[in-house]
């Protein structure tokens, strides 16, 4: 049970950015910007944990003055904010690059290589900014992929055939490949297309909260996290304070500690600021 005490003992709060933080026209809710403002005055640090490019979340950091390490690529990524150190990078071999490459050739599936601020892609694989779920990111049209190879943290393999894509995700398991982590879901925003993420092993948005929280020096117990969709889970398997909005998937809302009745098109996420502002006011450890 989610206690005011436990609520007041809060020091960071990190929120997954589509379907959670944002509403669906990618605005985030003006209680919320509110209440960050209000928190942040009582001490408590702001972060994000998003399949995102680290360069299409800035302006959201802007907007609610968040300073802190901003986690992208669901872990690839730890980088500063505003000042761009980057405190973890995980890159994907070029070797890996290559085999990815290989399979996605001879399915037929469309991929994409994932830099930190750039998504590259071919002509022949031109639908790739309109199918993969990457918004407010630079696409770019590269003759070759393997010209980019070096500094890939994420390949995005895209099919409308789920059952190709769980073949391949399971050839590049052990025992077939190693220091691979693979993610296959439904596209949020294409009805009929699934996705599978690749990315080196360690990199989940699960591992990129504890090497955040290590380096802000922040108890895994006095952090919060927001989110809605399956590629949050690792998140709601740690031992922070989990909370699901009221549009999350079921299997979010089962590991959640707090669920809002609020959806993201309602400001969700302010729902669950208030509570946390309404504890860290409040001098008893019961709610009334």
């Amino acid at each position: 049970m989610i206690t005011k005490g436990i609520l007041r003992q809060l020091e960071l709060i990190v929120f997954d950015v589509d379907g959670t933080l944002l509403n669906n026209k990618g605005e985030i809710g003006k209680e919320t910007i509110k209440l960050v403002t209000e928190l942040e005055q009582l001490g408590v640090k702001f972060s994000f944990a998003t399949g995102r490019l680290h360069s299409s979340v800035i302006p959201y950091a802007k907007e609610l003055g968040i300073t802190s390490p901003l986690i992208s690529l669901d872990g690839a990524m730890i980088k500063n904010y505003p000042d761009e150190d980057v405190i973890f990078k995980s890159f994907i071999p070029e070797k890996s690059v290559a085999k990815v490459l290989k399979y996605a050739d001879q399915y037929l599936m469309k991929v994409a290589l994932c830099h930190a601020d750039t998504v590259f892609y071919t002509e022949y694989n031109a639908i790739i900014p309109d199918t993969i779920d990457k918004f407010g990111v630079a696409f770019q049209e590269v003759e070759s992929y393997m010209d980019h190879a070096a500094e890939s943290l994420e390949i995005v393999l895209v099919s409308e055939y789920k059952e190709n894509l769980k073949y391949v995700k399971s050839r590049l398991s052990f025992p077939y490949s190693f220091g691979l982590s693979t993610n296959l879901y439904r596209s949020h925003s294409n009805e009929g297309i699934y996705c599978l993420e690749i990315r080196k092993s360690g990199a989940t948005k699960a591992t990129g909260l504890k090497r955040l929280i290590k380096h802000m020096k922040i108890d895994i117990k006095k952090t919060a996290v927001l989110g809605d969709w399956y590629n949050d889970r690792t998140l709601f398997q740690t031992k922070a304070v989990k909370v699901a909005v009221a549009n999350a998937v079921a299997e979010l809302k089962y590991l959640a500690d707090i669920v809002t009745v609020k959806t993201n098109n309602e400001d969700g996420a302010a729902e669950f600021l208030e509570m946390v502002l309404r504890a860290k006011k409040s001098k008893t450890g019961t709610w009334n």
